[in-house]
């Protein structure tokens, strides 16, 4: 079976979010289980740059001129690289430039992706071709509709990444993508008066997944569904949406052979840990402080991450003697506010606005609880790596934070099937309970140990997504 990954982004090459762990994971899982998976890739710097040995499969003729597609391997998973530097080769992040403004012709931009990986399905390269196109997130959500508008020479399954982001577009940019006037209506791209690459997806996709069962639940009600409710309830009913769970790769997260940790440590020599807080606080110049745990959260910063509430309640625990230390970018208004906070509690407090994969690594390691208190969770990933590495996350009950971390209630204790702390609503006062009941626990360090041991032990390996998956896409070719 021949399957295209679509996406815009890939580990270690270039990475803004979880899609790029997925992207690197979730391939090379299927290919260990004899699936050839293979990625198509906008040709950004630090993907083009950093590929060694790329051959040259054709040029095309493309609404955004000739443009060439290469091929290469990166570590063992084959790529397909679209050269087109008029468009990828820009400084800023893939999405938007230095000042975080959206680029003008980024619809230009990803409906490549989308043509390109049609003209895969219908033999570009005429030593390989896919049996399934399986796109990923909205910048490649047009895949979906290009196939549809060649009479789908490959099958499709779409993958909802993040709702919250539907790839919208005036819809006077159709007929320069070379898409069919027809496709312009409430039965296809068009969504509240626009284009939306997300919807294009959702409707012309065989099947669409999200990234946890419990995500593709919520999304079925307009409070999480941002407007797409209607369309994938009809889906569902068709049998034609359903959620399976991100899991961790396990060759880049293990705190056992971990190369960017201070001290390497596993569930039999916990004790280690510690040493990579002691690293941390002294990275981070903050005092030796070992009676109480040390917080964290290393995420984008928004509204969706529930980090609102963590400024507000932050005062509180600072004035208690608590240490917490942030690392993330993204909305500026909450990253001048954390980092006035910062200032504030020189003693507890440190925010690192930016974020390199090492130090994700040791502020995870060194840490003794994250904080994940997110409004919506397609699946969060650092709540996975957390508990490998026996720091305890410390989440709200909602997607995929509901479907990986188990709260610490007596009867899950009881069974040694608790592994953090979950909390019900996103308030003020559900947050600081969560948080209360966390010092409580600390305060006995064997129950704290039988915790960690129990994250650490959890298996969150990537094997039983990949079949999920290649089970699914088995379906779907016999459908017909």
């Amino acid at each position: 079976m021949n399957i295209l990954h679509v996406c815009s982004e890939f580990f270690p090459l270039l990475k803004t979010g979880g899609l790029a762990d997925v992207m690197a994971a979730l391939p090379a899982a299927q290919r260990r289980l004899t699936v050839d998976a293979r990625i198509l890739l906008p040709g950004f710097p630090n993907i083009i740059n950093h590929v060694p040995s790329k051959q040259k499969v054709t040029d095309l003729h493309s609404f955004a001129g000739n443009i060439t597609l290469y091929y290469a391997v990166y570590d063992t998973i084959p790529l397909y690289i679209i050269d087109a530097p008029n468009l990828y080769d820009r400084p800023g992040s893939p999405y938007h430039d230095q000042n975080k403004i959206a680029y003008n012709d980024n619809h230009i931009r990803f409906a490549l992706l989308g043509f390109v990986a049609c003209e895969l399905a219908k033999g570009c390269d005429s030593f390989w071709k896919p049996d399934i196109v399986h796109a990923h997130d909205w910048h490649a959500g047009l895949s979906c509709a290009y196939l549809a508008a060649n009479n789908y020479p490959a099958k499709c399954v779409f993958t909802i990444h993040n709702i919250a982001f539907p790839g919208m577009f005036s819809p006077h940019h159709l007929r320069e993508l070379w898409l069919p006037d027809s496709f312009y209506n409430i039965d296809g791209l068009e969504f509240y008066g626009q284009i939306s690459f997300l919807k294009a997806a959702l409707y012309y996709a065989n099947h669409s997944t999200t990234v946890s069962p419990t995500y593709a639940q919520e999304i079925l009600n307009p409070r999480y569904s941002h407007g797409f409710d209607g369309l994938l309830q009809q889906r569902y009913h068709e049998h034609r949406f359903s959620g399976i769970l991100n899991q961790v790769d396990e060759n880049i997260w293990a705190p056992d052979k971990d190369p960017l940790i201070t001290q390497p440590y596993s569930v039999r020599n916990l004790r280690d840990k510690i040493k990579n807080k002691q690293a941390l606080q002294q990275e981070l110049g903050l005092p030796l402080l070992q009676g109480s745990p040390l917080f964290t959260i290393v995420s984008r910063m928004s509204y969706q991450k529930g980090l609102d509430m963590v400024l507000e309640i932050l005062p509180k625990m600072m004035d208690a003697g608590l240490q917490f230390v942030i690392l993330g970018q993204g909305d500026p208004h909450l990253e001048h506010a954390f980092s006035q906070l910062a200032y504030k509690y020189p003693n507890n407090m440190r925010a690192i606005i930016g974020y390199t994969e090492p130090e994700s690594h040791r502020f995870i390691a060194g840490a003794d609880i994250l904080m994940v208190p997110s409004r919506f969770e397609p699946c969060g990933l650092t709540q996975l790596y957390a508990q490998k590495y026996g720091t305890l996350p410390l989440v709200r009950r909602t997607g995929g934070l509901a479907d990986t971390v188990t709260d610490c209630s007596l009867e899950a204790m009881a069974t040694n099937q608790a592994t953090g702390f979950v909390f019900n609503e996103s308030t003020i006062h559900d947050l600081g309970n969560a948080i209360h009941r966390s010092l409580i626990l600390w305060k006995t360090q064997r129950k704290w140990r039988q915790l960690q041991k129990s994250a650490m032990t959890k298996d969150f390996s990537w094997n039983t997504t990949a079949q999920s998956y290649i089970s699914l896409y088995n379906e779907i070719l016999h459908k017909g």
